[in-house]
């Protein structure tokens, strides 16, 4: 089968899971199988998975001690490293990826999913870079200190003075960041602040299904002329609003790549994020189902390679550090 051959011959990036919280909600670790979620140590593989960025989700019961739990959460990220340590390698820099394959491991990229996990202070994002996250999305659905999320967009809010110094010290630190659940009003003033590419990690289309999470056209137009790439998201909701299914997931990677081209385009599953799932996706052992659905569209090798992984490695190179000596922390 030339698709399953393409598909583990080529880099393959899962921009958002959401492990770390369901391991604790669940009560299980990454190497162990068959105890619930979407993500272990054995699935990864049979996925393909050469890097998955491991989100510290701020729920809304923590925002009074959002920085707390975010700790809270790399501590067990830790733990569990420490634990599968000839299976996982941080990533905090470009050259990590490749000496991350080259060990035979998978690549792991720390992210926080909601900035009121910096307490309102750049210090604070400073240190989470010491402890060696690379990604922060800036808000989930809500408020923050940073800017409205989708579920505050009547207020007409974007980014606060706050959040745009936060994307220039993310600038600055090598931090890629990340505009899903954002604030329309915030994503196009992160376009206006930011120098670098910016990436939406589980974000779909709004032309294929209408959902506050899912982006409009003019917004994937700019992402993408500005060297963004977006995760398609697994969430059945953003998917379809009545039959989601593994081709219409393929409808919006046309849409996206009819509007920004195919270098705009990666994966962003949110397992272990979901409750629900889209059919033919059920866990991340399936992406290679994906790779067969783009090969049977008619999409060529090369795009295919791009889509699963090589468009956000771009966009590392780009932004991230190039080797662990140019840290910019000072």
């Amino acid at each position: 089968m030339d698709w399953l051959k393409l598909h583990h011959r080529s880099m393959v990036v899962d921009a958002h899971c959401d492990v770390l919280t369901a391991m604790e909600v669940q009560n299980r670790h990454l190497s162990e199988v068959g105890k619930g979620g979407h993500v272990d140590l054995i699935r990864l593989r049979r996925g393909g998975v050469n890097v998955v960025f491991l989100a510290a989700f701020i729920a809304p019961v923590y925002r009074e001690r959002a920085v707390a739990r975010a700790l809270e959460l790399f501590d067990r990220f830790y733990a569990e490293m420490e634990a599968n340590r000839k299976e996982l390698m941080l990533v905090t820099c470009f050259d990590d990826i490749a000496a991350a394959r080259d060990s035979g491991k998978i690549g792991v990229l720390l992210a926080i999913e909601g900035g009121e996990a910096l307490g309102g202070r750049l210090e604070v994002l400073r240190m989470f870079y010491r402890l060696g996250v690379r990604s922060l999305t800036l808000t989930w659905n809500g408020r923050n200190e940073l800017a409205d999320g989708v579920a505050e967009e009547g207020t007409r809010g974007g980014l606060t003075v706050f959040g745009r110094e936060v994307v220039r010290e993310m600038n600055r630190l090598g931090m890629l960041v990340d505009v899903s659940h954002l604030s329309e009003a915030g994503f196009w003033d992160v376009l206006e602040v930011s120098t670098a590419p910016v990436i939406a990690s589980h974000s779909n289309t709004r032309h294929v299904c209408n959902h506050r999470r899912n982006l409009s056209d003019d917004q994937i137009r700019a992402l993408a002329a500005r060297g963004g790439v977006i995760g398609l998201c697994f969430c059945p909701e953003f998917v379809h609003p009545s039959e989601p299914s593994l081709d219409k997931l393929l409808d919006h990677v046309d849409h996206m790549v009819a509007l920004g081209g195919v270098n705009c385009v990666g994966i962003g599953s949110d397992f272990d994020g979901i409750k629900n799932v889209t059919p033919g996706l059920e866990d991340i052992s399936c992406l290679p189902s994906l790779t067969r659905a783009l090969w049977q569209r008619g999409y060529r090798d090369e795009e295919i390679s791009a889509i699963l992984g090589g468009n956000f490695l771009r966009v590392f190179q780009q932004v991230l550090p190039a080797g662990r000596n140019a840290s910019r922390v000072e």
